[in-house]
């Protein structure tokens, strides 16, 4: 089991905090975390606990910013110290600590459909690129991007892990499919274009054609948390299906 955020906004922290948490996690959980960071997109959510919230581009300026730092922390080797000429978080002698267990680092998950700085980051820093809820045509567009930005910077895009994040609606049977997907205020029918959804042959039938697309990993959001048993249906009824 993983842990991680996906995603977490660049306007919720500092980014020397920042690291020097998802380290020690990093320690405490035996080299299980992965994070997740954007640009922040929910302007609700900032108001709604006092967090500015800048226009997209100072907000993209501070995420490519808060992965400088996070990385070079992260990277520079044990003894030596840490130096960044930021415009907003400039960081001098620092001893880059603690360091996470994995080898590498934490792996870094960047998503989103921007046309150019997003694949440009994601191709730098990323370990994983992530897209979340759009149709399948747009992850594969979506993903040929990241791949020429990969090329342009030198790097080998077989390095970089593919993933999507599907809403799952799953069922034993149509009735079952029309609660939950009630009970969550969207329609079958949508659902089973844009998510997961429908009997479990459905389900897998979809999670095969994403990663024939080239999606090798699937996040499936559940949105009622109360209803474990969507979960047991998923795990005994849908997984064994793509075994």
């Amino acid at each position: 089991i993983r842990l991680g955020t996906l995603v977490t906004a660049a306007t919720f922290r500092h980014p020397g905090p920042l690291a020097i948490s998802v380290a020690n996690v990093d320690q405490m959980s035996g080299g299980r975390v992965e994070l997740g960071l954007g640009a922040g997109w929910f302007d609700a959510e900032h108001r709604a606990y006092g967090i500015p919230f800048p226009d997209v581009r100072a907000r993209f300026d501070d995420l490519e910013e808060q992965l400088a730092v996070i990385h070079g922390l992260w990277s520079t080797p044990l003894g030596e110290t840490f130096h960044h000429e930021g415009r907003r978080w400039p960081v001098s002698d620092s001893p880059a600590l603690p360091k996470p267990v994995q080898e590498g680092g934490v792996p870094i998950i960047i998503g989103g459909k921007g046309r150019h700085r997003t694949p440009r980051l994601a191709a730098t820093y990323a370990a994983e690129f992530n897209l979340p809820f759009t149709p399948l045509p747009e992850f594969v567009e979506q993903c040929d991007r990241v791949r020429a930005a990969c090329e342009a910077a030198g790097r080998d895009p077989g390095t970089m892990t593919w993933s999507a994040a599907l809403v799952v609606c799953a069922g034993a049977d149509e009735a079952e499919v029309a609660r939950r997907a009630a009970a969550i205020g969207r329609e079958p029918a949508e659902l089973r274009q844009y998510g997961v959804a429908g009997t479990p042959e459905e389900c897998a039938e979809t999670l095969r054609r994403w990663a024939e697309a080239g999606a090798q990993r699937i996040y499936l959001q559940v949105l009622d948390l109360a209803d474990l048993d969507h979960l047991d249906l998923i795990a005994e009824s849908v997984a064994p299906l793509l075994a």
